[in-house]
């Protein structure tokens, strides 16, 4: 789904990050360095940014580059699939987020959904693992991510709103709300309604 400069230049970003985290020869780190500004310059040109913020943005990242890993917690009611308006965007989405070091990732959804929409839940089954560069998500991002998607079981607590979000609602499949499409689009919601009729279905994935 994304456009092929944007998959060249993180691929190249890739390589340059880790061949500086390996490489001792000054030589080889100096090749690698030309190769990450290669990749800073690419996105700079299509994103019509400057050089300096993608170089320090690329600066941050440090040893072996890997995607990282977005959580997000299917949460049902009478049939009705639980919801968060984010603050940043005024658009709804699954609540979830980044999956946390020294957590597993069944750990960090049923902690987002919490902190999120103020209900405890528990993590069931895991429904789908989605590449997200293999998804028309916007905006486009720099570094590659997976997004796992888990059932989710309430167990305790009620809606309430936190520093993220200022809604916390449940819909129906047929009367859902502006997605945040940068963190879900509507065929994932659609995917998690399926999982969650349908009991033993396999773990979609990419």
């Amino acid at each position: 789904m994304e456009p092929k400069w944007l998959d060249w230049a993180k691929r190249l970003q890739a390589l340059s990050q880790n061949g500086l985290t390996y490489a001792k020869d000054p030589f080889d780190r100096e090749r690698y360095e030309q190769i990450r500004h290669i990749a800073a310059e690419m996105l700079a040109e299509k994103a019509d940014a400057k050089i300096e913020d993608v170089l320090d943005l690329f600066s941050r990242d440090k040893d072996y580059a890997t995607p990282k890993v977005d959580v997000r917690g299917a949460v049902f009611k009478d049939g009705k699939i639980l919801l968060v308006k984010e603050r940043s965007d005024g658009k709804w989405t699954l609540p979830g987020g980044w999956a946390d070091v020294g957590e597993s990732p069944s750990d960090s959804v049923e902690r987002e959904v919490w902190e999120e929409s103020g209900f405890r839940v528990k993590a069931r089954r895991l429904a789908a693992i989605y590449d997200r560069d293999k998804h028309p998500h916007k905006p486009l991002m720099h570094y590659h991510i997976y997004k796992l998607f888990f059932i989710c079981e309430i167990t305790s607590g009620r809606a309430t709103t936190s520093s993220e979000t200022e809604q916390v609602a449940f819909f129906e499949e047929s009367e859902l709300p502006e997605l945040s499409i940068t963190k879900i689009l509507p065929e994932q919601i659609a995917k998690m309604f399926e999982n969650y009729r349908r009991d033993g279905l396999p773990t979609y994935f990419d």
